[in-house]
């Protein structure tokens, strides 16, 4: 699969990218926004890659985001739910060079595209960190809608952080 955008592509996960992934999954950095808390190993890492099937099968769907060829992130849609078509929604450019160059809105506005015209779903949400201003930016950039906070939902290094939940309802025909 390969989704063309203005500035990247997106394609489905392959076994070489491993090597990107325990980069970025392993950088602490980003653990904050994904959750993690504590290191994948390359062996984890790969099983999950070899486990991908389809969106139906895992309620997830990863892609990596490429520019000329070359990774610089991933996007996923997750928590995908069939029934009341919808989906949450998480982006990573891990190559940090690549950011603040329109890749991530790039990438973003052509995975909503696919969720809503390939897999028709009615909304996609974000969990956002409240600190985290340039994923607030560009997700409002995207069209989403704050429609609520999370109180001290995370724990970060300097105490907890507000959550702030942003959604995106498909615009009725």
């Amino acid at each position: 699969m390969k989704l063309q955008g203005q500035r990247s592509f997106l394609r489905a996960v392959e076994p070489h990218d491993v090597n990107h992934f325990f980069k970025w999954e392993n950088d602490t950095d980003n653990w904050l926004v994904s959750g993690t808390t504590s290191p994948f190993s390359r062996n984890d890492l790969e099983k999950y890659i070899r486990g991908i099937r389809d969106v139906y099968a895992d309620r997830q769907l990863r892609l990596v985001i490429c520019t000329e060829e070359r990774p610089v992130g991933a996007i996923d849609l997750f928590d995908f739910d069939p029934t009341h078509l919808r989906a949450g929604i998480g982006i990573l450019i891990g190559e940090k060079e690549k950011r603040k160059q329109g890749v991530a809105y790039d990438a973003l506005t052509t995975l909503i595209e696919y969720g809503f015209d390939v897999l028709h779903l009615h909304q996609i949400y974000a969990n956002i960190p409240a600190n985290n201003h340039a994923s607030v930016a560009l997700f409002e950039k995207a069209g989403f809608e704050l429609t609520a906070t999370r109180k001290q939902w995370l724990k970060g290094t300097d105490g907890y952080i507000d959550e702030l939940f942003y959604q995106l309802i498909k615009k009725q025909e």
